[in-house]
């Protein structure tokens, strides 16, 4: 019988945890590389959207995500100075596993759980910046890619083939 510390599992972030997100996300995304202070901003801004993937005291992944407003992006490795007062949208800062954790359902599990999270407070849509690819596993969750003019600018700091994705939850 597995004990429940051996079962990979995801929970809310705690401002111990920052270290080890820094590390899965300088491994997973090296890319897009982002400060630490981000990610400590990210969480201290809406603690409620930060989660991890762990397996007992290994880290295997994250989610970092919060409120913002609809038809934006926030900008890759930037300090917020504070969410907006009235979000019409989620937004997905970032999901990461490491490899060892990819196949196993986890990011559809946080998906699903930042999903519900976003519609408890009330958002409307929720959206993110799709990377390496991963456009195929957001259309299979039901975000559409949308093209807008202005935020060419912005996606172009991230990669080729960076692209906005939202999701209506209503």
């Amino acid at each position: 019988m597995k004990s429940v510390e051996n079962v990979p599992r995801w929970r809310l972030m705690e401002a111990s945890d920052l270290a080890s997100v820094s590390a899965v996300a300088a491994e997973v995304h090296p890319d897009f590389p982002e400060d630490d202070a981000v990610f400590f901003n990210r969480f201290s801004l809406h603690w409620q959207g930060a989660y991890v993937f762990e397996n007992g005291s290994t880290t295997l992944g994250y989610a970092i995500t919060h409120p913002w407003k609809s038809f934006d992006i926030p900008p890759l490795n930037t300090v917020l100075g504070a969410l907006p007062d009235w979000p019409d949208n989620y937004y997905i800062h970032d999901i990461a596993l490491v490899n060892a954790a990819r196949g196993s359902g986890a990011a559809s599990e946080i998906v699903q759980t930042v999903i519900d999270h976003a519609r408890q407070l009330g958002c409307q849509t929720i959206s993110l910046v799709a990377v390496n690819g991963s456009s195929i596993f957001w259309h299979r969750h039901g975000f559409e890619t949308v093209d807008r003019p202005q935020l060419v600018e912005k996606l172009a700091t991230y990669s080729d083939d960076a692209c906005f994705m939202l999701r209506q939850l209503r």
